[in-house]
């Protein structure tokens, strides 16, 4: 369980308590207009087409798309900035912009930093978004960072400011910043809490028909070092409000990945300055699993800062650098992924899936998944708990069609293993309604899931992806 669920992005009433709107560092000046360019759509519109080739897919209520290749790299606006080749293209900096003052608020350190900021074409989006998160792949030596912002059009025409998504870098020593999201975005039509913007009122019918994204990458003045990187996306979403999903009919069942099991409550009570351990801890706890299903894992050395007498070390190190310094938690989705990508060819995403048919196509194809869910104990058979928020991943499939998963709000490692009931594990995880033990209407995560996947995909992987509309 995390205590991220409580500030998620279906309540709207949550998202209108936000306040004030933030300014981004350095970027006082107005940014050039970027050329804009005809927006290809991704999710349903860009699936591969196995079966029913002639037949028009309806338009997907969920759009991820990322810039990731040197020609996506070239078509945005660049002040500073240049194109990093390699077998992962990037952006990097190249030459400073300008220098500006960043007075840290979570250790109260002002110093100054070189920038350079890099901003996306506009992105049409096919079916207009009431919600928006951001994800990012970066690296950042010590003592450079990145700042990933979203401005968005309104259906209205007018436009939202330069909202900040994220203040990231992957370390925290004496030469880096606290990464952290920002409090107090909004404009009276839209906020952001933490990771994810959305519209205030959806049912007033505003929506976001299209947005840009800027990065801008830091580093300490006079030093050669720059960060990079080499996946910048997001997701846009409009989903119905529901408090029921359509039941999915099982596919491409009967298969399990052998995925490491970690349970996050054998921390509990370790690093209060990292929220504590425990129920705190499932997004890094999901988060490490799924790093080490690909073979990755914090060496020797990164861990010794660890109590020797702590098992599973490597979960400790994930909730210390996925920490989100202003929500002071380990909860924030973009800093998952990122986290994720800090490690070798892996990239990661934050998205929503429609159906557990997504799921089963990802899993047929090698590829785990970690998914966002809250439910009272009676939801969901052979859980023991309820939450208002949890990550689990997704391993596999029974041959009758039910959820497989690592669940780490397990007592040890042994029983992290789970499975649930298909038709029970669907509606907590894709519902955006729901009722709490107090019958009052709360949030539901409406499919939210984190990707993480080689930076060269195999082919059948490359498929998968692209039918739940990655690219």
């Amino acid at each position: 369980m995390t205590k991220s669920a409580p500030r998620r992005t279906v309540l709207a009433a949550a998202l209108a308590a936000a306040a004030g709107a933030a300014t981004p560092l350095a970027l006082a000046h107005a940014a050039d207009e970027p050329r804009r360019t005809a927006a290809g759509t991704t999710g349903k519109a860009a699936r591969d087409t196995t079966a029913h080739t002639t037949a028009r897919r309806p338009k997907s209520p969920v759009d991820y798309h990322a810039w990731t290749t040197p020609s996506d790299w070239g078509r945005g606006h660049a002040d500073g900035t240049a194109v990093a080749h390699g077998p992962r293209p990037g952006i990097r900096l190249a030459r400073p912009a300008g220098t500006a003052d960043y007075k840290d608020p979570h250790t109260g350190r002002t110093a100054a930093w070189e920038y350079a900021t890099w901003t996306s074409p506009v992105h049409a989006l096919e079916v207009p978004a009431t919600e928006v998160v951001a994800s990012w792949n970066a690296h950042t030596p010590p003592g450079t960072w990145i700042t990933v912002e979203l401005q968005g059009t309104y259906s209205d025409g007018t436009r939202t400011p330069w909202y900040v998504m994220g203040r990231w870098t992957a370390g925290d020593g004496d030469a880096d910043i606290r990464r952290t999201s920002v409090d107090g975005q909004k404009d009276g039509k839209s906020s952001v809490s933490t990771d994810t913007f959305a519209v205030d009122d959806p049912a007033g019918g505003l929506r976001l028909t299209s947005y840009r994204l800027r990065a801008t990458l830091h580093r300490r003045p006079g030093t050669a070092l720059t960060p990079t990187i080499w996946r910048l996306g997001a997701m846009a979403s409009d989903l119905p409000d529901r408090f029921e999903v359509p039941a999915s009919t099982p596919a491409l069942t009967g298969r399990e990945l052998v995925v490491p099991r970690y349970s996050q409550e054998i921390h509990k009570g370790q690093y209060p300055e990292y929220d504590n351990g425990g129920e705190a801890w499932c997004s890094p706890t999901s988060s490490q699993m799924i790093i080490e299903y690909w073979g990755r894992r914090p060496t020797r050395q990164q861990l010794s800062w660890v109590n020797p007498d702590y098992a599973d070390p490597q979960v400790c190190h994930a909730a210390r650098y996925t920490f989100d310094y202003q929500y002071d938690g380990c909860g924030n989705w973009p800093f998952n992924a990122a986290y994720a990508a800090t490690y070798r060819d892996l990239q990661a995403v934050v998205t929503r899936l429609t159906s557990l048919n997504d799921a089963e196509r990802l899993v047929h194809a090698g590829l785990p998944l970690i998914t966002s869910q809250s439910f009272l104990k009676t939801e969901l058979d052979g859980a023991g708990y309820g939450t208002a928020g949890h990550l689990m991943t997704v391993i596999g499939f029974t041959k009758d069609g039910d959820v497989i998963a690592n669940d780490p709000n397990s007592p040890d490692d042994q029983a992290v293993r789970h499975i649930y009931r298909r038709r029970q594990f669907e509606n907590i995880w894709l519902r955006t309604k729901r009722k709490n033990a107090d019958g009052k209407t709360v949030s539901g995560s409406g499919g939210v899931c984190y990707l993480y996947f080689p930076a060269r995909p195999s082919a059948v992987q490359r498929r998968a992806l692209r039918a739940v509309g990655v690219v």
